[in-house]
């Protein structure tokens, strides 16, 4: 069966219609068709699953795998047994070749995470369309006619705020798209989230779109421009994405911008994973997607209790699978139906909150920096394993680092500090200090790192 865009788009909107027994019956299917195949077609899968039976609709019957478990065996988990890790990390290390079709065939995406390992994912076009399918009719259920129409008349252009200096989901996504044409491409502009705060306002002010994307923390610096007058745009919906936030801050966003704020809830490995509604909660699109609040021994959590951590399995991408896989977040599980009338299964999560960097300038105002700012330029840098920036004084970073097997620590502490003085400077904080730290990173309860930590209160 074809599963083109118009397909997708049109079993997305039956199987909502016909209700949540066709929902959990395409879920099943879904789910025993792709344990099938990667039993057939990877040999990490056709050794996990041994003694498993033949057909598994059910996802609690299958073993949880993390990112550790298939970066260590990455040649063995992809389906396609052209890809090894070792051509994947030479695509991403070039970042000529971002949204490039890598084999000619797929979507390299990477992500550092909060796991102190960093991913390299692999994505096909059936999840790339599944996504965008998913994120159409999410669009359409959150405008309806009226916010379509005002899109319209607003041009319809969409800022979308990504780190462009690597080969982020977004960034990745948003390159092949304008790469190989069609008219979304021509609706749809990337903004750096690497530029001054005041380069930035000026470039969103001259495009005046109708919807803006992207990384929370940015949209909340780019609310306090709009707020203080210095930007001025009039966007029919802000979609804040990548870091929790509470309700304060979108009603904050809402007031600003006076536009519809929506969130959402998503990972590289699960890009459609979750939509926001208007009573604040993430829902679950579970028609494509399997998500399992759980303890720290993998076995479900009651509705109404936040998790240990949360199992995913995203029933599109057949050429990495991603099955019971442990994203490290926590997240409750709505216990009752959710007002806002939408009936897939509705959360709330605990973690990804954004950690915004605020200096004195010595010109008499602060100046704040989004984490994405710190972690993208880490996270391209040759011979880091893993990094931590924490700000121990008004003026002050201290910088922790792992260094990869090989490397030279001082040639890799240079490439650091040139690093993040440019970064600074090129946000007239050339007062900050960065100083090197001799202790490795600092692990947090439920072994995650925050890789930026703001000065305390």
């Amino acid at each position: 069966m074809s599963e083109s865009m118009s397909w997708l788009t049109r079993d997305i909107r039956k199987a909502r219609k016909q209700g949540r027994a066709e929902v959990a019956r395409r879920r099943g299917d879904r789910l025993a068709d792709l344990v099938a195949y990667a039993r057939s077609a990877s040999p990490y899968y056709r050794e996990l699953y041994r003694g498993l039976p033949e057909r598994i609709a059910n996802p609690a019957l299958l073993p949880v795998t993390d990112k550790k478990q298939l970066m260590d065996r990455f040649d063995d988990w992809a389906t396609d047994r052209d890809i090894t890790f070792e051509k994947v990390r030479a695509f991403t290390d070039d970042p000529g070749l971002i949204g490039r079709r890598f084999l000619g065939r797929y979507l390299v995406a990477t992500t550092s995470g909060t796991s102190g390992r960093r991913g390299l994912f692999v994505l096909d076009d059936r999840h790339m369309n599944v996504s965008s399918a998913v994120s159409s009719r999410v669009l359409a259920s959150w405008l309806g006619p009226l916010g379509i129409a005002r899109a319209v008349v607003h041009g319809g252009r969409f800022a979308q705020l990504v780190a462009t200096e690597g080969h982020y989901v977004g960034f990745a996504g948003y390159s092949r798209m304008t790469q190989e044409g069609g008219g979304r491409s021509k609706l749809l502009r990337a903004f750096s989230v690497h530029e001054p705060m005041s380069r930035l306002v000026a470039e969103l002010n001259d495009y005046r779109p109708a919807f803006v994307i992207g990384y929370a923390s940015t949209i909340m610096l780019l609310t306090a421009e709009q707020e203080a007058g210095r930007l001025h745009i009039d966007p029919v919906l802000v979609e804040p994405a990548g870091e929790t936030m509470t309700e304060s801050d979108t009603d904050r966003i809402a007031a600003a911008f006076g536009a519809k704020v929506r969130t959402m809830y998503s990972a590289t490995e699960c890009t459609y994973l979750s939509h926001g509604c208007a009573e604040g909660w993430y829902h679950v699109n579970d028609d494509w997607a399997v998500l399992e609040p759980v303890d720290a021994d993998h076995r479900p959590t009651p509705p109404g209790e936040f998790s240990h951590t949360v199992l995913i399995s995203n029933l599109a991408n057949r050429v990495q699978p991603f099955l019971r896989y442990d994203l490290g977040d926590s997240v409750m599980l709505r216990p009752d139906p959710c007002p806002c009338g939408v009936s897939s299964p509705a959360i709330r999560v605990q973690g990804r909150s954004g950690d915004i960097l605020t200096f004195p300038s010595g010109r008499g105002e602060d100046v704040s920096l989004a984490p994405l700012a710190f972690s993208s330029l880490f996270d391209r840098m040759p011979g880091v394993e893993r990094f931590q920036i924490e700000q121990t004084a008004p003026s002050t970073l201290r910088v922790r680092m792992v260094r990869a097997p090989g490397a030279d620590a001082d040639r890799v502490w240079q490439k650091a500090h040139d690093g993040l003085t440019h970064l600074l400077a090129d946000n007239k904080l050339d007062n900050v200090t960065v100083e090197r730290a001799e202790e490795p990173p600092r692990q947090a309860s439920g072994g995650k790192y925050r890789t930026v930590i703001p000065l305390a209160a």
